[in-house]
């Protein structure tokens, strides 16, 4: 593992803070839609977490109902619980049954 940033950034006039280019690259803080999460804490200390913005077009997807339905989806293929075939006929006269 590589190793952890410890050090000081200023803050800029408008609020603007400068993390250093190797940590952004570490944390993906470069991607598009990337973010930071911060947290103040009741003892002064100021929480910062890496995080890329779901777009929303997207966030459905992590709602709980589809997240649940993912999870049964894995449980199915990890049981088995599968079937493929070799054209969409197949699977059309699968489903006529």
């Amino acid at each position: 593992m590589s190793e952890r940033f410890h050090g000081y950034v200023g803050v800029q006039g408008r609020g603007v803070v400068t993390l250093p280019a190797d940590l952004r690259r570490r944390l993906r803080l470069d991607e598009p839609g990337s973010q930071v999460e911060l947290t103040e804490r009741e003892d002064g200390v100021v929480e910062m977490r890496a995080t890329v913005a779901v777009p929303g077009d997207q966030a459905w997807f992590w709602t709980e109902r589809w997240q649940r339905m993912e999870r049964e989806a894995d449980a199915d293929i990890a049981a088995g619980r599968v079937a493929n075939f070799e054209d969409t006929e197949s699977l059309f006269a699968d489903l006529e049954l």
